[in-house]
């Protein structure tokens, strides 16, 4: 039996000597966010739902936040474990903070959180009919209370990525089964009580919503910010002209960032009106890709694959809907610096993220289609303008080399239910947002597996996925992702476009905060005060 060192849960995210001044409590937060399609974060992936659940619900574990922290990445920490422990391959053991309390609120009426509740929300992840991200937990075998503070997990094979899963704001908010039974599922506001910092007070759909201080928090004294106001508003330059005004704290997509074109057309008004902005900038991982189904031709051709990535011209994406502030990424976006491969170190591959339509025209050819074909491109553009003008620009690519492509648009809640569940005719074009290789790998290409939406098999591919997840010598796992990484850029089953270089801004009144990629606003929020 291979032993583990049990690793404590760092908890509080208190500011260090010198980098700010003493934490005031109080005030109002101002967001702008998104409409739910609705609130049960089992049953949808739409980040939409998963993160105002960051700000109201707990998880065993979460990434380490704050101003000391690298952006891009995600070292863990305990959130409801109070410290873990890795008894051997496929054993986890979990000791949760005492006193941890839901939210004051009906059905569950501040009662103490405990391993049932846990044990509850895992098998209700795992076992609930339409929830599209149960394969996040795939890997358990069994989950057990093994006293009112103390969880087991059980594996079915040994699993690196375990612990990251168990972290992942987008996996296993735990909740009450109070609220399921009352309510029947979880889309209702009302059913939105957890344990997190802050409780949902009133929605008000397509208007916004409001959060207000959990005043039985776990950890002493957080979270310091009374009050979160969050705004809904889907025209940009109603948001341009908020933000400017001063109406919200933190930039208005993606992780409190603002889209490069925006951010340069207005940069100049904000060192006016708004001189206290703070910013960062690095590379996202929200990749720009092209899914296709090459479970039927003509996409399961490899010649037809190579000949649509050759056939758009990347950087012209870049420099159009990102200012020039652009990477390329192979499967793994380079945001994941620890475990991508740089284009250039893709082997074969690389040559197919260089932009050649006589090149893409002659593979045609050689595939069967001299004169192209016509296919079906479905889209949404998630409320963010530059996707618009990044699908106009792939569209016009592909027709110049004969593949003509019909824009199928989708509303919002129909194209996360359809196209980005892998029911689609053809094509779409779409953002993923993983936060490790394993998610960007595995769920995108292991055989049968409901992200698998570019309907991949392969057997090379499949042995190595499997090898890289049963692989716990780090060094020896980032050599098995490389290898995938230089064989997917050589068969192109997914064409990954571009992933932007974003910029995050906060007002500088927000203290001892710090950006980072994903959807985790809780917790770079918990410890975060305002000065004014």
């Amino acid at each position: 039996m291979l032993a583990r060192a049990a690793v404590a849960g760092a908890g509080v995210l208190a500011p260090r000597p010198g980098l700010a001044q003493t934490p005031r409590r109080g005030g109002t937060l101002a967001l702008r966010l998104w409409d739910p399609p609705h609130w049960d974060p089992y049953l949808t992936l739409a980040f939409r739902t998963q993160v105002p659940y960051t700000l109201t619900h707990s998880r065993l574990l979460k990434h380490k936040a704050g101003p000391a922290i690298q952006p891009g990445s995600f070292p863990l920490e305990g959130d409801l474990a109070e410290s873990w422990s890795q008894a051997d391959d496929t054993t986890y053991i979990f000791k949760l903070r005492r006193g941890v309390r839901f939210h004051p609120k009906p059905p569950v009426n501040g009662r103490e959180l405990t391993a049932e509740d846990v044990v509850y929300s895992v098998e209700r992840f795992r076992s609930v009919t339409g929830n599209p991200q149960a394969y996040m937990l795939a890997a358990v075998d069994r989950v057990n209370a093994l006293d009112r503070h103390t969880v087991k997990f059980t594996v079915k094979e040994p699993f690196a990525w375990f612990l990251d899963m168990i972290a992942n704001p987008m996996t296993l908010a735990i909740v009450a089964r109070e609220c399921v039974e009352k309510f029947g599922d979880l889309k209702k506001p009302e059913a939105t009580v957890g344990s997190g910092p802050w409780m949902l007070e009133s929605y008000r759909p397509n208007v916004g919503y409001t959060l207000v201080r959990h005043p039985h928090y776990f950890l002493p004294g957080l979270p310091y910010i009374d009050r979160i106001e969050v705004t809904i508003d889907d025209d940009n330059a109603s948001r341009m002209a908020a933000f400017l005004a001063g109406k919200y704290d933190l930039g208005w997509e993606n992780a409190g960032a603002i889209a490069r074109t925006d951010w340069n057309a207005m940069k100049e008004q904000l060192k006016r009106h708004r001189p206290g902005l703070r910013t960062a900038e690095l590379p996202s991982n929200v990749v720009y890709r092209v899914f296709m189904r090459t479970d039927k031709p003509p996409f399961s051709d490899v010649r037809v694959r190579r000949a649509i990535s050759l056939a758009i011209n990347r950087q012209e994406i870049i420099d159009g809907v990102a200012d020039g502030a652009g990477r390329l990424n192979g499967a793994v976006p380079v945001a994941l610096r620890e475990w991508a491969l740089p284009v250039d170190q893709l082997g074969e591959g690389a040559r197919y993220y260089r932009y050649d339509p006589a090149e893409a025209r002659r593979l045609l050819a050689e595939a069967g289609y001299p004169r192209g074909f016509a296919s079906v491109m479905d889209f949404n553009n998630y409320g963010s303008t530059f996707m618009d003008d990044a699908i106009a620009l792939i569209l016009k690519d592909l027709k110049a080399v004969g593949i003509d492509t019909r824009l199928n648009q989708k509303e919002y809640g129909a194209y996360i239910a359809t196209s980005a569940t892998g029911n689609y005719e053809a094509m779409y074009y779409g953002a993923t947002p993983f936060l490790d290789p394993d998610n960007y790998l595995f769920t995108n290409y292991f055989p049968g597996h409901p992200r698998n939406v570019a309907k991949v098999n392969d057997s090379v591919l499949t042995d190595l996925l499997v090898r890289q997840r049963r692989t716990q010598d780090v060094a020896a796992r980032r050599r098995l992702l490389h290898e995938i990484q230089r064989h997917l850029a050589a068969q192109q089953y997914i064409t990954e476009i571009y992933s932007p270089v974003v910029v995050f801004v906060w007002d500088g009144a927000v203290k001892n905060y710090g950006p980072n990629l994903g959807y985790d606003y809780g917790g770079r929020l918990l410890a975060a005060w305002l000065d004014r």
